[in-house]
Formats: structure tokens, C-alpha cells, sequence
């Protein structure tokens, strides 16, 4: 249950941040590039089985430009990106994210507002953040600390 609730919150969040950084970094392409052949399924879905070209490491360490890059410049790739990134920060953190589309909206504008202010700071810093104004403590079991 609380991974359906994580999995749907990141969902909202990553919708609204892709479309909004879709246009953000649309302007960096200076020569149309072979378009990516359609994705079969719905962006509302969560797409965990599809076959990625990037690891958890690199999403994690790359900045807002890179992680647009890695890509492909597919807005379906990026969605997934930004929810991965959702997801881990989340379960890091020992949060729930709401599975509200107001909340979800809230969060992808303030992703869309700071990846406008740097396209190379790091898409999870801002991610994190984002995760961390919108989650609430998981009733689950506590972290251990380190």
C-alpha cells in the first residue's frame, strides 16, 4: 500500500516536472534530432519493466542538462528519470509522498522553477528537495542509523 501511494505521488510529481523541463531544455537542441520511435505506453502508467539506458548512480549524479541527455531527449525517459529519482529519495528519507495531484503539481513546479535558474545543478538535488516539502513521515519502520 504505501509503495502504491510512493509509486502514484512520484508519478504526479515527475508529470508535471517533465512537461515543464520538456520546454525548459527543448531550446539546447540547435538541430533537429531523429525523433525516438513513439512510446506503446501511457505516460500516466508506471513503466518500471521498460528497458533503461542509464543506472541509478548516473541519474543520481547528473545535473539537469546530462540527465535530459541521457534521456535521449525523450520526455517518456525523462518522466521515468525524475521518478526513480522521486522513489529513492523518498524511501532514503523514510517519507510518503501524498497521492495528490495538487500536491504533485506544487512539487513539479518547483522542480520547474529551479531547473530554470541552473540547467547544471543536480536534477536529484532538486528532486530531493522537492520530495522533502512534499512527504510526510512513513508510518513504517525507522532507519537504522549508520
Amino acid at each position: 500500500m504505501i509503495f502504491r501511494t510512493l509509486r502514484t505521488a512520484a508519478l504526479s510529481l515527475a508529470v508535471v516536472a517533465t512537461l515543464a523541463l520538456s520546454s525548459t531544455c527543448a531550446y539546447s537542441q540547435k538541430a533537429p534530432a531523429q525523433k525516438a520511435p513513439p512510446s506503446v505506453s501511457d505516460m500516466s502508467v508506471p513503466d518500471t519493466d521498460a528497458p533503461h539506458n542509464w543506472t541509478n548512480d548516473q541519474i543520481i549524479t547528473a545535473t539537469v542538462h546530462q540527465a535530459w541527455i541521457l534521456s535521449g531527449k525523450d520526455e517518456a525517459n525523462f518522466f521515468e528519470i525524475i521518478k526513480e529519482l522521486a522513489e529513492i529519495s523518498a524511501r532514503n528519507r523514510n517519507l510518503t509522498l501524498p497521492d495528490n495531484p495538487v500536491a504533485g503539481r506544487r512539487a513539479g513546479a518547483y522542480i520547474k522553477a529551479q531547473a530554470k535558474l541552473d540547467h547544471d545543478q543536480l536534477l536529484y538535488a532538486i528532486v530531493d528537495k522537492s520530495v522533502r516539502m512534499t512527504g510526510t513521515k512513513s508510518a513504517g519502520t525507522p532507519r537504522a542509523a549508520d
